[in-house]
């Protein structure tokens, strides 16, 4: 068999597999799987990411590579996973349990991998769009399986709308991307493209939608004004920030109103916490302030390097209490559900400026105009809030969607800083 210019098959796929710019097409191919999957499987999203690393082998730049990693947005996370490896040498957990919790670490040695790739890669965006689509998916069925429960894929039904995973991951994806589109719908708008910003408006109402009447986080309702505050003070004139922000007023209080699933939502903010004082009982709120007031005391008991690796079960267990009187005490958990104890906990003060310099030096990194610029911001603001009730920089879900979020964003803003730099160079 041969091709119109003659050539082989045989010979058009060994100049294919000799190609670096067709591994690099490869490698960004599976990127785009992986943050298309990422809403729907995580064994799908694992697999696609593996291959894409795997992809990224035969024309690596080790040199380059390892310069890249000298950037301190790379060098901080890539030292956080070390610290969960030496924090093992003292801890006092059985090293099966050391080793299973310096596993939520290893994804953030992807994003170093993500922001050095997507620099060179001028497919960026469609990783992002990808996921929005995938997303926008996902809201269709979810809107089926709140009507059909039998065609949800999960074998427990108590979360009415949801076809894979859970609310809470649900929740992230829906309120990131509808505030995401934020940004391309107001450039649109000063650019009189009405019709892309009004469709790309519908489909963030969408999701807002789906948020207020099918299913939502209580973390998503209290993360979501923070975001859009951030794009408000970014983006928005103060006149514009004052109409928007009476629009909105009123989109929630209709809501609010014609939606009896927001105000179960919101109301269990109360009831868990008045279960919890007067009766002791385990409710969501009342764990969580539990779990971090015993993590705050371990941390006061080892604040320098903390307990170790691992060692957060063990500890609960040591003060854990039995009886009818208070239930919430006697849980045992190996996740204070807050990212910061959870560092402070295992590895001290020294983790938790570790895990802060992170932070810092992304919200540094996405200081600029332009959509990756917005959407890196957006990825870390939302994990920095997400992770005062949550340690989603750790769980698998929202720790790729920081991952792939800030690395490919990451990757865009640092390509497009090179050629600003050499476009100054040659200008001058």
């Amino acid at each position: 068999m041969t091709t119109l210019a003659g050539e082989t098959t045989g010979q058009a796929l060994w100049r294919r597999l000799r190609s670096p710019a067709a591994w690099s097409e490869t490698v960004d191919l599976f990127a785009i799987l992986t943050a298309a999957s990422l809403p729907w499987s995580t064994s799908l999203a694992g697999i696609f990411n593996a291959l894409m690393l795997l992809c990224m082998v035969p024309f690596l730049d080790v040199r380059e590579l390892l310069q890249s990693l000298k950037r301190p947005i790379c060098a901080a996370p890539i030292a956080l996973v070390l610290l969960a490896l030496v924090g093992t040498l003292w801890s006092d957990a059985a090293w099966g349990a050391r080793f299973y919790a310096v596993n939520p670490t290893v994804k953030l040695l992807v994003l170093p991998v993500l922001l050095y790739h997507f620099a060179r890669s001028p497919r960026g965006h469609w990783v992002f769009l990808a996921f929005l689509v995938s997303c926008g998916l996902l809201s269709v069925m979810s809107w089926l399986v709140a009507f059909y429960p039998d065609l949800a894929l999960k074998s427990d039904r108590v979360e009415r709308g949801i076809f894979v995973k859970n609310y809470i991951d649900q929740s992230q994806e829906f309120a990131l991307c509808a505030v995401a589109l934020a940004y391309p719908v107001v450039q649109l708008l000063r650019q009189r493209r009405y019709w892309i910003a009004g469709l790309l408006t519908a489909l963030a109402l969408g999701f807002f939608v789906n948020m207020a009447f099918v299913v939502v986080s209580r973390t998503a309702l209290v993360t979501v004004p923070i975001m859009f505050g951030v794009f408000a003070l970014l983006h928005l004139r103060w006149r514009s920030i004052a109409i928007i922000s009476a629009a909105l007023l009123v989109g929630a209080v209709l809501a609010w109103q014609a939606s009896p699933q927001l105000r179960k939502t919101a109301d269990t903010f109360t009831s868990d916490y008045a279960r919890y004082v007067e009766k002791g009982e385990p409710t969501s709120a009342g764990l969580r302030l539990e779990f971090w007031r015993k993590s705050l005391g371990f941390f006061a008991e080892a604040p320098i390097k903390g307990h170790g690796t691992g060692s957060t079960r063990g500890l609960f267990e040591r003060v854990a209490t039995s009886g009818a009187q208070n239930q919430a005490s006697a849980e045992v958990i190996g996740n204070p559900h807050n990212q910061t104890l959870n560092v402070a906990v295992q590895w001290g003060i020294i983790g938790v400026a570790v895990l802060y310099a992170i932070w810092i030096l992304h919200l540094l990194l996405f200081r600029g105009d332009g959509l990756a610029n917005w959407v890196g911001l957006l990825v870390v603001v939302q994990n920095v809030f997400t992770s005062l009730f949550n340690s989603h920089l750790f769980d698998f879900h929202e720790g790729w969607m920081y991952v792939i979020g800030v690395g490919v964003a990451g990757g865009m803003v640092i390509r497009a800083q090179q050629a600003e730099a050499k476009a100054a160079e040659a200008g001058s």
